[in-house]
């Protein structure tokens, strides 16, 4: 009577008591289930805000459900790691970059730009463009004289090949993907700047080996605080684009520079990111919201998030991207709720993040010894209890082992809802005053917690019954090669759903000389099977609207580029040299 009271308290309805999840038989007889029948992706989807939601441990998330995905990048935003991981952006995001804030501009000559051009966040990346005939070059420091109003593209979003990568550019400077200007940077940046200036856009935040902004005018918003003659040894070929250079020529004092644009690049691995760009999520677009963009629903079907990218894009879900987005970036002074999304995405993965990474290696463990995979099984369970530990009710009762009619999930999962619904449960009275950019994001983080509440308090309840658990014992005899399989299958499931970029690491870590590195363009992007051959003037790299220019080339070199390796399309960790001789 208990459970049922505690069952009503926690405003479940009887439909809840109607679950239906089966575990691996043991000896007291109880049934076995294969991890396939667990699971069901078939589900409809599903509201954490009802009040009538049935809390079922064999519902999964929905099969074309984007929540993981959209939580995952925003807990990915403006960190080299994960979007240098996954390179193709799906998000677009108002920001601003603070008052004083340095930016950085390297050129040929002493003239301050008099139109749009590119600024570095750190100095190793522009640095590399104060190149001069004379050996040396200029470096301009500026500082914000006001926040200055940006646009964000997520991913590796300046790395200039045709798989993805600039797609929500594309959209915004020529209302379409076009795949094959991916190359046409210098009107790519004059037909942004010229959509932007109607709302007070002074430029877009973008990433490739470091972050960037590409800013519109040099005159407003900003004052110079030092423009400086650099002295920079002469050298041969051109230290930005490395596939123009011999390997040997990687190790020259040209190398060491771009090596450290990288290395920059680096710090800003890890949340909190590059800090001096400020996101305004609930002016949030996300291409991966299947109400906003359902053509993509189709484009994604089957392919792994690697492949995922806006081309394919209908022209009338462009148009309601562009509707939105043009909202989000008139609003005359901010809105919303005043939740701070950032921050209770981060509290949630720290939550679970390296608790799951334990449990996986826990888990990854073999023995014909049956006293070592018991001992590994409690250790196990004892995480379990760890993460649910705020959750676990005292008057909750366990039924005895066997009992007939009863399955875990009628006592159970009252854990389960509270789990899952804690971080946001409060949160659904004030969504009147959220911007529907602040919905998409609760929902991501109801569907994300949900799933991961519901696959631990699911294997939790396991344990429990199999005797595993001192703060809820059972008296059961646990067929401990069945539980760690499935658990296994399950942990492995529910990680590869989740898919966080923390979890993406060094193995063993690198040493004092070393970093730990993805596959990053330019370094390591296809390499034309021909060289693209040089600017007219080799010292000018990027920044001198030449007719010959780098930036001006639309579209692949002539032969066309070589085919993507898998390397290179699934970038994978490895520690390479931060000193010479270079390896990558």
């Amino acid at each position: 009577m208990r459970s049922q009271s505690l069952v009503a308290a926690l405003g479940i309805g009887s439909a809840a008591l109607a679950l239906h999840v089966q575990f691996p038989a043991n000896t007291a007889g109880e049934t076995c289930v294969r991890p396939s029948d667990i699971i069901n992706l078939n589900t409809p989807s599903y509201s954490l805000s009802s009040n009538t939601e049935q809390w079922r441990f064999d519902e999964g998330p929905p099969e074309n459900a984007t929540g993981n995905l959209i939580f995952d990048t925003v807990h990915s935003f403006l960190q080299h790691w994960p979007n240098t991981r996954y390179r193709n952006g799906h998000n677009i995001v108002p920001g601003v970059i603070p008052m004083g804030t340095l930016l950085y501009h390297g050129g040929n000559s002493d003239a301050i730009p008099s139109g749009p051009e590119w600024i570095a966040t750190d100095p190793e990346h522009s640095i590399i463009f104060a190149r001069g005939r004379d050996g040396g070059g200029w470096h301009l420091t500026l500082a914000a004289t006001r926040p200055l109003k940006v646009l964000y593209f997520d991913g590796s979003s300046a790395a200039k090949i045709s798989e993805g990568t600039m797609d929500t550019q594309d959209i915004l400077a020529w209302g379409e993907v076009q795949p094959e200007r991916f190359f046409d940077e210098r009107q790519r940046i004059r037909d942004l700047c010229t959509w932007g200036k109607e709302f007070g856009i002074d430029g877009f935040a973008r990433m490739e080996m470091d972050f960037e902004v590409m800013m519109c005018d040099f005159t407003a918003g900003v004052e110079v605080v030092s423009f400086l003659h650099v002295r920079v040894l002469p050298q041969d070929g051109n230290p930005y684009f490395p596939h123009l250079l011999s390997p040997p020529a990687f190790d020259s004092d040209a190398g060491t520079r771009q090596f450290e644009v990288m290395h920059s690049g680096s710090w800003h691995n890890r949340y909190p990111g590059d800090s001096r760009i400020v996101l305004d999520l609930t002016g949030l677009i996300s291409l991966y919201d299947a109400a906003l963009a359902p053509s993509l629903i189709s484009v994604r079907a089957g392919i792994e998030r690697w492949d995922h990218r806006v081309f394919g894009i209908s022209s009338d879900d462009i148009s309601q991207v562009m509707r939105k987005l043009t909202e989000a970036v008139s609003r005359p002074e901010p809105v919303g709720s005043g939740i701070d999304w950032k921050t209770l995405i981060h509290v949630i993965v720290d939550r679970y993040a390296d608790r799951l990474e334990l449990m996986q290696h826990l888990l990854n463990f073999t023995s014909s010894d049956s006293q070592e995979l018991f001992q590994r099984v409690k250790l196990a369970q004892t995480q379990l209890s760890v993460m649910l530990t705020p959750y676990l009710l005292d008057s909750t009762i366990v039924p005895s082992a066997g009992t007939p009619g009863v399955d875990a999930s009628q006592w159970a999962s009252p854990i389960f809802r509270l789990c899952a619904t804690t971080h946001t449960s409060k949160m659904i009275d004030h969504t009147s005053s959220m911007t529907p950019s602040e919905r998409l994001l609760l929902k991501a983080v109801e569907e994300t917690t949900r799933e991961i509440c519901r696959v631990t308090t699911k294997m939790w309840a396991h344990g429990v019954m199999s005797g595993l658990d001192s703060l809820f014992p059972v008296n059961a005899e646990p067929d401990t090669t069945q539980i760690m399989n499935y658990w296994r299958h399950d942990i492995q499931k529910l990680m590869s759903w989740l898919d966080w970029s923390v979890w993406v690491k060094c193995r063993p870590a690198c040493g004092p000389e070393e970093m730990c590195y993805l596959p990053t363009w330019p370094v390591n992007a296809p390499r034309p099977r021909h060289p693209r051959p040089p600017p007219r003037d080799p010292w000018n790299a990027t920044d001198a609207p030449e007719p010959d220019h780098l930036a001006d080339r639309v579209g692949p070199p002539p032969e066309g580029p070589t085919t993507p390796t898998e390397e290179w399309r699934k970038p994978q960790p490895k520690c390479i040299r931060r000193v010479q001789p270079y390896t990558f």
